[in-house]
């Protein structure tokens, strides 16, 4: 026997040890991930649950624009299952640019904008969407360090061995983000 082989030894459960760890690592941030997602998918279905109570109320006022009303509860219909990120993503952006019209043709009848029920479900949406907003948050900060340890050095040689690649970060309009008005000088 060498005299080098405890040293061997050593280096060989120390390599063992921190193999463990970093692949450990992985696992818990890919399921911190999950669970962060399923926060945004609550949220997301509080929100698609307000759609048909809202449209409703908005269309006892505005009878004429049945089309904006039936192209959001259209939009509601279709986004169902998870799918991937990217058309989810798209999805929900769908959604809530017909939301969005949705409130603006409610900003036009002064009736509707001071009626109680048209009130509590803005206040709902007003919530869900700040829950969303929280989720949303969440998620990608657990993006970012499971991304970082993807990226970085030596955990990068891990990721390649076990499979692990980068995920990608959520991003949503939400139907009641303002935008900021232009300004000229």
């Amino acid at each position: 026997m060498s005299d080098f082989t405890p040293v061997i030894v050593f280096v060989s459960v120390i390599l063992f040890f921190v193999t463990v760890q970093m692949y450990n690592s992985f696992i818990k941030y890919r399921n911190q991930i999950e669970e962060e997602w399923s926060g945004i998918d609550v949220a997301l279905k509080r929100r698609f649950n307000l759609i048909p109570n809202l449209v409703s109320t908005v269309q006892s006022y505005a009878k004429h624009e049945i089309g904006t009303m039936e192209a959001v509860t259209g939009q509601r219909s279709d986004t169902g299952g998870p799918g991937n990120l990217n058309d989810r993503e798209a999805e929900e952006s769908r959604v809530s640019r017909a939301l969005n019209q949705v409130l603006a043709v409610a900003e036009s009848y002064p009736d509707l904008k001071a009626s109680a029920n048209y009130l509590s479900l803005q206040n709902a949406l007003n919530e869900v969407e700040a829950e969303i907003l929280q989720a949303r948050r969440r998620y990608n900060s657990s993006v970012r360090k499971y991304n970082t340890q993807v990226e970085s050095f030596p955990s990068n040689l891990m990721a390649k061995l076990f499979g692990f690649a980068k995920t990608t970060y959520f991003s949503l309009e939400l139907a009641t983000q303002r935008e900021l008005p232009e300004v000229t000088i």
